[in-house]
C-alpha cells in the first residue's frame, strides 16, 4: 500500500506518471480551503486548509490561513518526527487569486465550485461536480445505472412536499436539502406532521428529498480518484459514528462493496472530474448475507481523504482517525512524547487537522491494531484534557 520512491500522492492520485518531461515532475498549489462550501457560523472552519499538509509532497506550494502561521514550526517538526514528507513552500493566504499568480503549478482543491472554476476554468470538471453534488441528481443517475439506493422521493421545489405526496411514505425518514454541507438541511422526522414542518423550514423552492431511514451500525466512505477520464479505487474506511453523529473513520472497513458503486463511479470520471470523489453506502446485515445501498456522492475530498492519504504514504495497514476536543490551544501545549507514530513499530499518534488547534479541535490518526489503538486513545485523552 505505500508509495514507492518517486511517487507522490498527488491531489489524491499515488502517482509517478504525472511528468511534463522525463525529468520535470508536474508539482502543486494545494489550497483546501473550506471557506467557498461550508456551513456558516462553525468555530473554526478558516481553520481547515492545514489538513492538506500530509497530502503535499516536497515541491509543492500550500496555502494556509495566515492564523496558523503560529504553529507551522511545531507541525512540521512532527511530521519530520514520523517521518512525513510535505511541501514546505507556503503562501500564508487562502485566496484562490493565487492560482494565476503561480501558473506553473497544477491546482488541487478541496471542492471544485463556482469560485474554483472562475479561478481555474475548467467547464467539463465544474459540471460533473454541480451534477453530482445533487442528492437528487443522484438517486435519479443511481436509477438509470443500477446502482441500489434506499426508498427515496425527490421534490424540485419543498413546496411541492405534501400530505397528499407522502402519506405513504415510510416512517421514520429523513427529509434533505438536494444540496446541503456539513448536515445542515437534513431532518429526522418521526411522523408525517414532522415532515411537514420541516418541508415549510426550507425556501418554497428549493429542492428536496425524502429518505427512509436505514437502520444500520456500518456505513462505509468509499473513495475513489480520477483523472483524465478514468477512475481508480483508492479506500474504503469505515465511519466512526456516536449516535448518528459522525466522529471519525477507521480502516480497514467490514466491507468494500466497489462493484456497487462502479457504474457511478466511471460514469463520473468519464465526464472529466479530477481528483478524489466518495460515496457514503450503508451495509445492512440480512439472515441472507450483506445487503448494501448508496446513500450520496461526495464530489469533493472529505474528512477521510486526508488520513487516507497519509496511510497510504506511511504504508499503515490498520488505523483510525478520530476528531478530538481539548483545553490545549496550540500544538506546542499538547505533549505526544512516547505516543508519536513510529515507522518501526506501525503504531502510534499522528495529527492530521492541527489548524482547528487554536480553537480547541484537533484531528488525529492513531495506528496499529485495535487493541494499541484503544490504549493510545486513552492515554490521549487523558493529555489533551
Amino acid at each position: 500500500m505505500g508509495i514507492k520512491a518517486g511517487q507522490s500522492f498527488t491531489g489524491g492520485i499515488v502517482s509517478s506518471s504525472l511528468q511534463m518531461s522525463d525529468s520535470l515532475p508536474v508539482y502543486r498549489i494545494f489550497n483546501h480551503d473550506i471557506m467557498h462550501c461550508t456551513a456558516a457560523g462553525v468555530d473554526g472552519n478558516h481553520l481547515y486548509s492545514g489538513r492538506a499538509l500530509g497530502i503535499t509532497s516536497p515541491g509543492d506550494v500550500i496555502q494556509l490561513h495566515p492564523d496558523l502561521r503560529s504553529e507551522w514550526d511545531e507541525i512540521c517538526h512532527h511530521y519530520a518526527r514520523i517521518g512525513l514528507e510535505h511541501a514546505t513552500e507556503v503562501i500564508w493566504d487562502t485566496s484562490l487569486e493565487q492560482f494565476g499568480h503561480n501558473s506553473d503549478y497544477q491546482p488541487s482543491v478541496f471542492f471544485f465550485g463556482p469560485e474554483e472554476h472562475r479561478a481555474h476554468q475548467n467547464q467539463p470538471w465544474f459540471d460533473a461536480v454541480n451534477y453530482i453534488n445533487s442528492k437528487n441528481n443522484f438517486m435519479q443517475l443511481a436509477e438509470q445505472l443500477g446502482v441500489p439506493v434506499p426508498a427515496t422521493k425527490c421534490f424540485d421545489r419543498a413546496d411541492q412536499v405534501t400530505m397528499a405526496e407522502i402519506e405513504d411514505f415510510r416512517i421514520p425518514c429523513y427529509l434533505k436539502a438536494a444540496i446541503s454541507v456539513s448536515g445542515v438541511g437534513i431532518y429526522r422526522c418521526e411522523s408525517l406532521a414532522e415532515v411537514l414542518a420541516a418541508a415549510a423550514t426550507f425556501d418554497p423552492a428549493t429542492p428536496v428529498q425524502l429518505q427512509e431511514e436505514v437502520k444500520t451500525d456500518c456505513f462505509l466512505n468509499m473513495q475513489y480518484t480520477a483523472e483524465n477520464g478514468h477512475c481508480r479505487r483508492l479506500l474504503t474506511t469505515e465511519q466512526i459514528l456516536d449516535g448518528t453523529a459522525h466522529q471519525g473513520n477507521r480502516y480497514p472497513a467490514r466491507a468494500a462493496p466497489w462493484d456497487i458503486v462502479e457504474p457511478m463511479a466511471e460514469w463520473i470520471a468519464e465526464r472529466e472530474f479530477n481528483e478524489i470523489f466518495a460515496f457514503d453506502v450503508a451495509v445492512i446485515e440480512e439472515p441472507k448475507g450483506k445487503r448494501y445501498l448508496a446513500i450520496e456522492c461526495n464530489p469533493r475530498f472529505n474528512g477521510a481523504s486526508y488520513p487516507t492519504a497519509i496511510a497510504l504514504k506511511l504504508d499503515i495497514p490498520e488505523w483510525e482517525a478520530r476528531n478530538y476536543k481539548t483545553w490545549h490551544k496550540s500544538l506546542a501545549e499538547i505533549n505526544l512524547k512516547g505516543l508519536e507514530y513510529s515507522s518501526s513499530s506501525g503504531e502510534g499518534v499522528i495529527i492530521v487537522n492541527w489548524g482547528p488547534v487554536l480553537v480547541g479541535k484537533v484531528m488525529i490518526m492513531l495506528a496499529g491494531s485495535a487493541r494499541t489503538r484503544k490504549k493510545l486513545e486513552l492515554e490521549l485523552r487523558k493529555r489533551l484534557w
